[in-house]
Parts: C-alpha cells; sequence; structure tokens
C-alpha cells in the first residue's frame, strides 16, 4: 500500500522472547479445550485483584460487530498449584509466573510445550503489580498471538479436508488461492467474482472474493471501499425474493484499520450486513488489497448468518479462511 497509509503490524515482538523448546510434535498429544478458550494460570488472590481485572478486560472484551455480546475469548482460571498435566494439554495457556526471584521480566511466546498445536503465552514478573503492567503493555501482542493461533487450527484443518477447486476458483479471478475444507460449495463465478458457502439448514458461512480496477491514489478509504462492496453486492448477491440483495448496514458504522500478515498489505473492515428490503442480517469483515500487478483491488470477504446462535465462533471460522489466503506463485514454493 502507499507509503502514505500507516500499517498496524499483526505482531509487535518489541520486547518479547520466543522460546523453542519444544519436543517432536509427532510425540505430543493434541490439545484439549473449547475453541475460543483460554486457560489463564495465576493463584486466585491474583485472579480477584487487580491483576485478574486487567486480564479479563482485554481478553474477555466484547468482540467487536457482533449483534449479541460476546466476549473475545471465554476463560477459565486455574491456580498456579492447579496447574496438573491434564491442564497442561489445554490449546491455549495464558501463564503467570510471578515469583520475586525473577531475574528476567516480560513476556515469552511458546508453541507446543505439551500437546499439539498449542499456544502457550508466559508472562514473568516479580510480583502481581509488575505482572499487570507487563500484560497491560503487551496486551495487543498476547490477544493477537492467541488469535491467530486459533486461525491456524482452523486453517490447519482446512488443509487436511481441503475442497481443493474452491481455490482453484479464486486464483482464476485473483492469482492467488485460499484454503476451504469440506461443507463448503462454489455458488457463484464470474471472472471478476467468486462466491462461496457452507450453508446449512440455519447457519450460512459464506466467503465473497472480487476485483475491479484501480482508479486512483484513494482506493483504500473506507467510504470508497465500502460503496465498492455495496455496488458488487447488489449485483450480484440477490436475496431470496424480488428488489432484495445484499448491503453494508448502517445499524454502526464499520471499523477500518490497516495490517500487514505474512508480507500482505491489507485494509481491514469490519461492520454489520443486511439484506435491502428483508430482515436477513449479521456481521462481516473484509480484506483489501492490491493485486500482484498493482492494477486491480482484490477483496476477500467473510461474513455470517446465524440467527439462532452465538456468531463468535462461526466468523472466526470463515474469518480464519481469508488469512489462508497466498499468492499461487508463493504457494508453489511452500
Amino acid at each position: 500500500m502507499k507509503k502514505s497509509i500507516i500499517l498496524v503490524a499483526f505482531a509487535l515482538l518489541t520486547a518479547v522472547s520466543c522460546v523453542n523448546n519444544k519436543p517432536s510434535n509427532a510425540l505430543l498429544p493434541n490439545v484439549s479445550g473449547k475453541a475460543g478458550e483460554v486457560l489463564v494460570i495465576m493463584d486466585k488472590a491474583d485472579w480477584e485483584g487487580n491483576l485478574g481485572t486487567e486480564v479479563r478486560s482485554v481478553m474477555g472484551a466484547p468482540t467487536p460487530f457482533l449483534p449479541q455480546e460476546e466476549p473475545l475469548f471465554s476463560m477459565v482460571n486455574v491456580s498456579k498449584s492447579g496447574f496438573s498435566q491434564m491442564f497442561k494439554m489445554h490449546r491455549n495457556v495464558l501463564y503467570f509466573d510471578i515469583d520475586p526471584q525473577i531475574t528476567s521480566s516480560g513476556v515469552q511466546l511458546k508453541e507446543n510445550i505439551w500437546a499439539f498445536p498449542q499456544c502457550v503465552v508466559q508472562v514473568n514478573a516479580v510480583n502481581a503489580d509488575s505482572a499487570s503492567s507487563i500484560f497491560k503493555r503487551n496486551s495487543e501482542l498476547i490477544a493477537n498471538s492467541i488469535e491467530q493461533a486459533e486461525r491456524n487450527r482452523i486453517i490447519n484443518n482446512a488443509i487436511k479436508y481441503e475442497n481443493k477447486p474452491l481455490g482453484e476458483a479464486v486464483a482464476q479471478v485473483t492469482g492467488g488461492t485460499m484454503h476451504f475444507p469440506d461443507g463448503y460449495k462454489l455458488l457463484k463465478k464470474t471472472d471478476s467474482f467468486v462466491w462461496i458457502a457452507d450453508v446449512k439448514q440455519y447457519t450460512n458461512q459464506g466467503v465473497i472474493v472480487y476485483k475491479y480496477p484501480v482508479t486512483g491514489d484513494d482506493s483504500f478509504l473506507k467510504e470508497k471501499l465500502l460503496s465498492k462492496m455495496d455496488e458488487v453486492m447488489k449485483s450480484e448477491v440477490p436475496g431470496m425474493f424480488d428488489d432484495t440483495y445484499m448491503v453494508t448496514s448502517t445499524y454502526e458504522d464499520p471499523s477500518l484499520k490497516f495490517i500487514k500478515y505474512k508480507g500482505l498489505d491489507f485494509a481491514e473492515i469490519r461492520g454489520f450486513w443486511e439484506v435491502h428490503n428483508d430482515f436477513m442480517g449479521g456481521p462481516f469483515v473484509s480484506h483489501s488489497f492490491y493485486s500482484k500487478d498493482g492494477k486491480d483491488i482484490i477483496v476477500l470477504e467473510a461474513f455470517v448468518y446465524a440467527p439462532k446462535f452465538d456468531k463468535r465462533q462461526y466468523l472466526r471460522q470463515v474469518e480464519s479462511l481469508l488469512y489462508s489466503f497466498s499468492w499461487v506463485s508463493e504457494a508453489k514454493k511452500e
């Protein structure tokens, strides 16, 4: 993207050490725990004090742009003395090592220590106040690391049970491929548009991919991205009845931020969609970026319709597929 655009790095690695002292993944048991769940290892007094309050304010903050309030992560607190082998197999572990004898305070990101595929974040501090300060300073990194670990599990599962023709359909439009698991089906395709979805009786997890020519230096203004999104949705995503079609909802102003992930710079928009002249709607997230040759804007959009259910995990599942995008030329090298 243009130099004038401020990019938000996906992982802020300053002052964080990464540890890789794990055994072979083949020798590790599979992780336990529910999707989106984080095991917080912290003594009860700290959990009920300022430190626990700080952790809950970040990890339990409302997930943005969901119609019903749902926390970013579900948390389970376990004391250090109760952190047995059973708990060590959990998928996401946030471990607070608080000890006056600590000589090096800070955050360590670890993976696959006791199970696979596991994310372990360890905060080392001499006391609870120091731990709270360290956590607050690195809260974005910690939350993003666990979020990406959740996404990576979904992507790996998609690769394991991949419906490869769907990725090929995306490649024909964009020059980049994505990984879709069984259950997703191709609903519509043109030279510049692809609609792929997993439609069940009460849920719809969809991915819409499209491209259009770059028209100026203001291509990534939120208003311009949203205007193009509505234009494409009206043309390509009809509703069930006459004069119904998908549009961006005005219920809440969508958010925009710029992210760099695995060498790809993109504009992320989060918001709500609805169907014009109907009563359907739900959350969406989109990634917009330049094509490989810089002549087009490519948009990957994930959306969810699940009126009977909580939507955090449905959105996380389909949003993760956007993060599986890679240029075909680069994917062949992996």
